[in-house]
């Protein structure tokens, strides 16, 4: 690495924000990846571990790591007093951060080279607030559903994709904050806050890891459908198709109503009150959707 070799190390003050949810044999192995590359690149960091109401060992296994380390930087380990999730918990971790730039690794899977994380804090000087490393391995079929969804119907500019961690300045920060926003998910809210953002790609060690990395099903669900209600337009054209449906419904009731009132032939008892019932209704809903 560049800044190792001349032994020159950069004086902005990182803070790196880790989330953990039962990890504890991915742990010690991310830990001496990017412990390494802050050590030997910054003078001043900190590590925000974000304990999501671990299960297993994971935080037994990071207290004895930095009591073994001796690790001069601050070492700060925020405990969610119950399962909250990925978006929640980063979000506690992120507050408390103080660098200058803010690293955030969503989950601790390494499967990338170690300058990675360099190249994003260089791409980052270049005049970014946000640069994102991405991986270039292979996706879940659900997530390359969604990703191409989303941007399909996302009402901002920016688009979204898969992300292994990222990078972001105090201004950004200080920009999402002003903004006084619920932050249901931030790969959206910063890839949209109207700064400059760029993407890092990288090929990875691993080309499977991400397919195997599997979060809570519940947890992804509730977290895509925050995300079409809050960022996109999807809701809206479902909306549309459906009371375009029960708008054709409504008048081909309406012609059959008029039609058999007319027919010399006579109608069962009672039907043209039920068809009749049942274009109101129809017309009914159509109406509520157009509300909502």
């Amino acid at each position: 690495m560049e800044n190792q070799i001349t032994n020159k190390k950069e004086k902005k003050f990182i803070s790196m924000v880790v989330y953990l949810h039962d990890v504890e044999s991915y742990l010690k192995y991310f830990l001496d990846t990017v412990l390494s590359v802050c050590e030997g690149n910054f003078e001043q960091f900190e590590l925000v571990c974000v304990d999501d109401a671990c299960q297993d060992g994971t935080v037994e296994v990071l207290k004895e790591y930095v009591d073994k380390r001796q690790l001069k930087s601050m070492v700060n380990v925020v405990h969610m007093s119950f399962f909250q999730g990925l978006e929640s918990a980063m979000n506690a971790g992120r507050d408390i951060a103080i660098g200058d730039f803010v690293y955030e690794f969503d989950d601790i899977f390494v499967d990338y080279e170690p300058e990675v994380i360099m190249e994003t804090y260089r791409k980052l000087l270049e005049g970014n607030d946000v640069v994102a490393a991405s991986s270039k391995g292979k996706l879940r079929l659900t997530s390359k559903l969604f990703y191409s969804l989303y941007n399909t119907t996302s009402r901002g500019k920016g688009k979204i994709g898969p992300e292994t961690f990222r990078i972001i300045s105090r201004r950004a920060i200080n920009r999402i904050k002003s903004m006084g926003q619920y932050i249901p998910y931030r790969k959206a809210v910063y890839m949209n806050c109207g700064l400059q953002t760029a993407t890092i790609s990288y090929e990875s060690k691993d080309v499977k890891v991400r397919v195997r990395n599997k979060t809570v099903a519940s947890e992804r669900t509730t977290l895509a459908l925050d995300s079409f209600i809050y960022f996109t337009n999807v809701l809206e054209r479902v909306s549309a198709i459906i009371s375009g449906v029960f708008l054709l419904v409504t008048v081909g009731m309406g012609v059959y109503i008029i039609t058999d009132a007319f027919n010399s032939t006579k109608p069962v008892e009672g039907w043209l009150s039920t068809m009749g019932f049942l274009a109101l209704g129809f017309l009914g809903c159509l109406h509520f959707l157009q509300l909502f």
